[in-house]
């Protein structure tokens, strides 16, 4: 069925028989492909009927469904003409993992980040109304979106806007419940059938054929909002101005087709309500959709990943802070919806008390963290780099103003690979070296990692960010000293964070060219210590600043000012990201496409040491 699929006019003529077959396969051909590329599974199964029915009643290549957060959208992918294309997801040159517009125009607006969709779709639907086109408006939220203050922001304004726009809340068990009663379930039903929808539009025509309908019309419809809100109360979305249908079977295509055509119809904000099971029809998903929201590689049949070769930097941090949790009764730990990925499962079992998961919500953290630093707490953030960035102005209102104790776990520093441009860490070093009493550790090993963890929190004061990237180790071995690490006439090389490992490749072969090099790793880029750069550079004459971060910020343009302030120019080249995005794709194309790997660094070392800066 699923092969048979080319346009939406081919959707349009499925049976409900033949709908649930094609559910079916876009589920089996989902398991099948994310076992070989990675890639987020359970979210995208929990989705699929749904999916299905957006299809059939929205042109995705004329009208906006915008997904929130994206990684719902492989089977959006899959009935847009981009099937073949599966084997290549999430690696570089391939299909990316999130909405991408530059991929397919079905593809509106780019979502890897939570929560923004209504306030998106209602950017979009105002920018019909004013240049007067015709096209429909959707946002579906889901896997946590609402659990955002931006999204709560983007309600509130769409439904005083009045504005024809349907928000599709796809609930896989957050904490949103409607109101529970015998009456409130009988009239909940009882307005999802189509008998009710059929009246509303007879009784709507008839008053607006005779006189004075218009005004009847408003009378009984606020006798009839004035009786229900009586008898089953009132839901969050009603008091923000949207009309509110559902809970409804987000596993039924037929339902959510007849639904969704409705709530269009409306012409006005409408907020559908729909049940769904996150990873639904592949078993290990099911009993443990957490595991399965993003993974690897994995066994189709057994659902089993292969056994982990080592400790990864989140687990690390993990195990550490919950060593020291034990000895200090102030330290604390908060999440924003990543208890797993930010290693802190074991810390929440150990200290239930002192654990808090504040959903996809950064600012709000943030701020948290600040009150209990202001009370005597230690609070660590553990966050990824991406996601911090939601954060900056509490970082500096909430946080610096008052020097704050508050430790900052970022994780996900630097590349990251396959998520690609929404989730690449590379801008942290530079805003958060503008945070007025920031100070910005970056371990190089999960050894440096205990040791700076414990450093942050226990011997440093105020804001401290301790930054690590995904993965292990690599090659490198922990030195006892964080400033000059090797000693040499022609060259010298400042890095920080786990780049020494291809910095020291590219040393091996200047070193078999005759060439010394001078290595200073960093274990402190902020503030600014320049005393184990100054000696080498006054003797080498020549700079190379190695970053896996973005051209603008990085930390090389305040090393060159330094050394200027004191009267040395060398030669120079900062080797970083650049100012571009850069895409998704395995670190190793990632690094190579942008010359921070160990063959980059070397060809930058020989042009500078052949050639004037």
């Amino acid at each position: 069925m699923l092969e048979q699929i080319h346009t939406r006019a081919d959707l349009l003529r499925l049976t409900p028989a033949e709908d649930r077959q094609l559910c079916q396969e876009i589920r089996d051909f989902l398991i099948q492909h994310i076992a070989e590329t990675g890639g987020h599974l359970a979210s995208n199964l929990g989705v699929v009927e749904l999916t299905v029915a957006l299809h059939k009643v929205y042109d995705t290549s004329r009208d906006r469904v915008v997904f929130d957060v994206g990684h719902q959208s492989y089977g959006h992918k899959i009935l847009t003409g981009r099937m073949e294309q599966f084997s290549t997801l999430r690696t570089f040159g391939g299909l990316a993992g999130f909405p991408k517009p530059a991929e397919s125009c079905h593809d509106p607006f780019i979502a890897g980040h939570a929560s923004d969709a209504v306030s998106v779709a209602l950017g979009m639907a105002r920018a019909r109304t004013l240049r007067q086109e015709d096209y429909d408006v959707a946002a579906v939220l889901g896997d946590g979106a609402l659990t955002g203050g931006l999204a709560y922001e983007g309600l509130n304004d769409a439904g005083e806007s009045g504005e024809p726009l349907v928000v599709i809340l796809n609930d896989n068990g957050m904490s949103i419940t409607p109101n529970v009663g015998a009456i409130a379930k009988h009239l909940s039903l009882l307005r999802l059938k189509p008998g009710y929808f059929g009246l509303k539009k007879v009784y709507r025509q008839f008053t607006k054929k005779v006189p004075g309908g218009q005004k009847l019309y408003q009378c009984t419809h606020a006798l009839k909002t004035r009786l229900r809100r009586r008898l089953i109360g009132v839901t969050l979305f009603e008091e923000m101005g949207f009309q509110y249908l559902g809970p409804v079977d987000g596993h039924d295509v037929q339902k959510l087709t007849f639904l969704l055509k409705e709530a269009r119809e409306m012409r006005e904000p409408v907020l559908l309500h729909v049940i769904t099971r996150k990873g639904k029809g592949y078993i290990p998903a099911e009993v443990t959709p957490a595991r399965f929201h993003g993974v690897g590689k994995f066994n189709p049949v057994t659902g089993l990943s292969p056994t982990p070769t080592g400790a990864c930097f989140s687990e690390t941090f993990g195990q550490s802070l919950t060593r020291l949790a034990f000895t200090d009764k102030r330290i604390c730990a908060i999440t924003a919806a990543m208890e797993q990925g930010t290693g802190l499962s074991e810390f929440a079992a150990t200290f239930p008390k002192r654990f808090y998961d504040v959903g996809i919500a950064e600012e709000h953290a943030v701020c948290m963290a600040a009150g209990l630093a202001k009370q005597g707490m230690i609070p660590v953030f553990a966050v990824y780099s991406t996601f911090l960035q939601r954060s900056l102005d509490m970082l500096i209102h909430d946080v610096s103003l008052l020097g704050l104790h508050v430790v900052f776990a970022v994780d996900r520093a630097g590349l990251v690979g396959e998520d690609g441009e929404t989730h690449h860490g590379v801008f942290d070093v530079g805003f958060l070296r503008q945070v007025p009493g920031m100070q910005i550790l970056c371990p190089a090993s999960q050894a440096e990692l205990r040791r700076l963890l414990e450093k942050a929190i226990l011997f440093l004061e105020g804001p401290v960010a301790i930054r690590y990237p995904k993965g292990g180790d690599g090659d490198y071995m922990a030195a006892s000293s964080p400033a000059l690490m090797q000693d040499g006439a022609d060259l010298t090389i400042v890095t920080y964070g786990t780049t020494i490992n291809d910095v020291k490749k590219a040393e091996g072969r200047l070193a078999k060219e005759g060439i010394a090099v001078a290595i200073v790793k960093l274990e402190q880029i902020w503030p600014l210590d320049l005393s184990g750069i100054l000696p080498s550079v006054s003797k080498t004459g020549r700079l190379l600043v190695v970053e896996e971060t973005a051209g603008s910020g990085c930390l090389g343009t305040d090393i060159l000012a330094g050394l200027s302030a004191r009267g040395l120019c060398p030669k120079s080249r900062l080797l970083n990201l650049r100012d571009g995005i850069v895409p998704h794709g395995s670190l190793k194309d990632l690094r190579r496409l942008m010359g921070v790997d160990a063959q980059g660094i070397y060809e930058a070392a020989k042009e500078l040491l052949i050639h004037e800066a």
